[in-house]
């Protein structure tokens, strides 16, 4: 019964030569056919990545991330080359911007807050001088209360010149830093000391950020409280130093670099507002910040960030083509470790499963994702941009990696060779989105600063924006919407709203959405309150 038993009687045929034989030579096929394949897909992706990437260097594009790191510069000609800046990046640990300051503004901010109401439109409003005060001076008797907000709401000329003296009290525990970044600031250029000398470009430490942005945050509190107490020219100072650190970040090659800048400068035009709005700036200064403001090229600047993002994506992507699919697992943490369970049977399965070709596919249809997303959207000549082009791009940016059935599954995904653009591609809409409504404020506040002194030579504001020009600015701003002059009118206090038509490019009329630059309906306005 043994003898006559299946299991016997299979093993027995496996183990003869002639069955041995043909599994050998089966085996023998399979394996050529995996070599063949694997030949042919690794041909085929090289041949159409390194097609696609001549194409694009030749438009000046930039894939290789060395390319777009910028050169050395001496530290004597280096904003960044400072023992300060040189501080933020010896820290070992970096946690929020608040962990490294340790000020008493990092212990108040958070509590001065003004409250928002429910359908009520954007608008521009004074710092809330008097409640920073009564924080400071909370801070000094004791730690303010958990969830106390001081706002105080009382925005009157005379209270805030009231309260501008505590506020600049508060601030001086920031004078050393102020003083040292001040001298730095008259060298021409800045390169932050980055270790850009990494396999992995998603694990570069950028420590300077956050400490940019509050340093442009004290000091466009402590510029306000200069302006409300009638000290212009300090005001103006560090009105000059805010932008001038805000721009020390312009030769990062980084999107997160880029869109902090923009917050910087937004400070700035805040501070400047403040100064127009109670007439504190003379002609001099207003011609200063005129001149400063129209250098400001924001839409253009997004071409070579774009290109940084999209080589530190291609970089990534090279590193899983070589390290493997484990790598996916340590992106961002300078570390290749495998994928939960990943064994090394597992990983030479994966090998087998994915021809290295393939990865050159996910760099092109990455790249092809990316430039599906700003084409036409942006004119990096004429520094524009196109609404309604970036909404129909992202459109057909969704129509392109969007997929249902056995198409939209992660094996669909992975024969479609669209992984990595799935996981790492950004949301470039709203980056241009940001880029458009940063050039429209420095337009905005250039052209308020004309009318401004078109203001003290004759008394009041002109009836048309074309009487600015070429007097009192030159060239007279567009609209980076419509390419056509911002809407403008003459209020009846005497006044002025200054608007562009806003993302949903439909006029209405200077109506503020419910944000001052609102991404879905509104305009995108500058006036001062009523008197």
């Amino acid at each position: 019964m043994v003898e006559r038993s299946t299991v016997v009687r299979f093993f027995r045929w496996l183990c003869t030569w002639r069955t041995q034989r043909r599994i050998l030579i089966g085996v023998a096929w399979l394996v050529t056919l995996v070599a063949l394949l694997h030949a042919e897909e690794n041909w085929r992706g090289w041949h159409a990545w390194s097609k696609y990437r001549h194409a694009l260097e030749a438009r000046g594009g930039h894939v290789d991330l060395k390319e777009v790191i910028p050169p050395p510069v001496p530290d004597e000609q280096n904003f960044a080359a400072t023992p300060v800046v040189k501080s933020w990046f010896m820290q070992k640990t970096f946690g929020g911007s608040n962990e490294r300051w340790d000020d008493s503004y990092s212990k108040v901010e958070n509590q001065v807050h003004r409250p928002w109401k429910k359908g009520v439109p954007a608008s521009r409003h004074f710092e809330d001088l008097v409640g920073w005060a009564a924080g400071f001076a909370a801070l000094r008797s004791g730690t303010p209360k958990d969830h106390e907000n001081f706002y105080s709401g009382k925005l009157d000329p005379e209270s805030r010149a009231e309260a501008a003296p505590a506020v600049l009290e508060g601030l001086k525990t920031n004078e050393a830093l102020f003083a040292e970044l001040r001298l730095a600031s008259r060298r021409p250029y800045s390169r932050y000391p980055i270790n850009y000398d990494t396999a992995d470009p998603w694990s570069i430490p950028l420590p300077h950020i956050s400490m940019v942005k509050g340093v442009c945050q004290r000091l466009a509190l402590k510029a306000c409280a200069e302006l409300a107490s009638g000290q212009s020219e300090q005001a103006l100072d560090d009105v000059r130093l805010l932008l001038r650190v805000g721009d020390s970040l312009k030769s990062d090659p980084f999107l997160i670099s880029y869109l902090v800048r923009i917050a910087c400068v937004q400070l700035g035009m805040q501070t400047i507002w403040e100064g127009l709005a109670e007439h504190r700036w003379s002609d001099a200064q207003l011609q200063e910040l005129e001149t400063r403001l129209q250098q400001y090229t924001f839409i253009s600047d997004t071409r070579p960030v774009f290109d940084g993002e999209r080589a530190e994506a291609v970089s990534a992507i090279e590193l899983i083509r070589k390290e493997g699919l484990g790598y996916l697992n340590s992106l961002g943490s300078g570390e290749s470790k495998p994928l939960p369970g990943q064994g090394m049977l597992a990983r030479l399965l994966l090998r087998v499963a994915f021809p290295r070709g393939w990865f050159y596919f996910e760099e092109l249809n990455y790249c092809r994702s990316f430039h599906l997303q700003v084409a036409s959207g942006l004119d990096f000549t004429n520094n524009r941009a196109s609404p309604a082009c970036v909404k129909a791009n992202a459109e057909a940016l969704e129509r392109a990696v969007s997929a249902t059935g056995f198409a939209g599954t992660e094996v669909g995904i992975a024969l479609r060779h669209q992984i990595m653009t799935r996981l790492m591609l950004p949301a470039l809409t709203r980056v241009m989105y940001k880029a458009a409504a940063a050039q429209t404020a420095v337009n905005q506040a250039a052209i308020a600063c004309a009318l401004e002194r078109y203001r003290l030579a004759n008394g009041h504001f002109p009836e048309k924006l074309d009487a600015l020009a070429p007097q009192f600015i030159s060239p007279l701003p567009n609209d980076v919407v419509t390419g056509e002059p911002y809407k403008y009118h003459r209020a009846d206090d005497g006044q002025f709203v200054l608007y562009s038509i806003g993302w949903d490019e439909k006029d209405d009329g200077g109506v503020p959405g419910k944000n001052l630059f609102d991404e879905h309906q509104g305009d995108w306005v500058w006036e001062y309150p009523a008197k």
